[in-house]
């Protein structure tokens, strides 16, 4: 999709659900879905390609639901337009920074029954096998749904992709907890999969984590309530911790080791805000502790809590146009002082 330049903003696509060049013209079928023009209530992944798809549903005056970020608040957020909200209004509550704006919380209580899904992919076949970027979060906040009741196992399946992403997927890539498809939406066609492959009846807490139970407390509510229920809720066994590091590998003495945990992100576009920056950051996956906007410089320092969270954000952000210029990021050297750009010289 780089390559041949279908790809659309945020780029690279990589390590995320692409967007691409006519994502809205694939989301125009959307509404002439049967499932659509059925459905009361309808769940929307928050990714870049599926926006139009968020604002259709608004503007069809149905409910529009759409997952908390990395399920860290819950399981999903309910988008409230203000009272005679415009079709300009409800574009903006379809961005990402309108769901932040004009959400609330749905609670695991609140008996919602959502009557069609829309799910983002990576690639799709046309038998309706589905692969995401591999984090495992439309699966599971799948299975969390079946687990709420808020899904029956005949709850259609959507997903919007480019005509690329439309690939053969080998049936051994599959796991008992992926979930399939039942429409295919790309710019030029509908592909209706009649995938008759089963889906996650609830959750699979062998696949579950300690890791995972730490960062959504949603999840350690459901599995409470499963335990309560005389369900078994056992998860992965805990890895052990490994070794301490030899001092000698910690640092010389007096040198500032959190500067280990730094990112320089620089050639930031005149245009570009912190909230753009903060916005990609948040997309990513690789919201940093602190972040310091440098705006004179068009450049930010992106605090982590360790080396290796900082290696990641640096991987992720490397070849990102933010605005009309290619970021420029850069890790500390050792011996550079912290607080200096690549080069030494000083951030001002």
């Amino acid at each position: 999709m780089e390559s041949q330049n279908i790809a659309d903003f945020p780029r690279p696509v990589h390590h995320r659900i692409p967007n691409f060049k006519g994502a809205s013209r694939a989301a125009e079928h959307f509404p002439r879905l049967p499932p659509f023009r059925a459905a009361r209530t309808i769940k929307v992944n928050p990714d870049a390609p599926q926006q139009s798809v968020r604002f259709l549903v608004l503007h069809s005056r149905k409910t529009l639901l759409v997952p908390s970020p990395r399920l860290r608040t819950g399981l999903f957020n309910k988008i409230t337009p203000p009272p005679g909200a415009t079709a300009a209004v409800l574009r903006k509550c379809a961005t990402s920074q309108g769901v932040r704006d004009f959400s609330i919380p749905v609670g695991l209580d609140s008996r919602i029954l959502v009557d069609l899904l829309v799910v983002g992919s990576v690639a799709v076949s046309e038998k309706g096998w589905r692969i995401g970027k591999g984090e495992g979060y439309a699966d599971l906040e799948y299975a969390m749904m079946v687990l709420m009741g808020a899904l029956s196992k005949d709850t259609p399946v959507v997903t919007v992709v480019h005509d690329c992403q439309v690939r053969d997927i080998p049936e051994d890539l599959l796991e008992d907890h992926d979930v399939s498809v039942d429409y295919i939406l790309t710019p030029t066609r509908v592909i209706v999969t009649g995938c008759t492959r089963p889906r996650p009846a609830g959750i699979t807490w062998s696949k579950i984590t300690c890791e995972m139970l730490e960062k959504i407390p949603v999840l350690r509510n459901l599995r409470d309530r499963e335990r309560q229920a005389g369900k078994d809720v056992s998860i992965q066994a805990e890895p052990s911790p490994l070794p301490a590091a030899p001092l000698s590998s910690v640092g010389r003495p007096g040198e500032d080791s959190a500067s280990a945990a730094t990112v320089w992100v620089g050639n930031l576009a005149p245009s570009v805000r912190v909230r753009d920056l903060k916005q990609v950051l948040r997309e990513l996956g690789v919201a940093p502790l602190r972040l310091a906007w440098q705006g004179p410089q068009h450049s930010a320092i992106l605090h982590y809590p360790d080396a290796a969270k900082a290696q990641q954000a640096a991987a992720s952000l490397q070849g990102l146009h933010l605005g009309s210029h290619p970021l420029s990021v850069s890790l500390p050297q050792p011996g550079q002082q912290r607080g200096t750009a690549p080069g030494g010289q000083p951030r001002q």
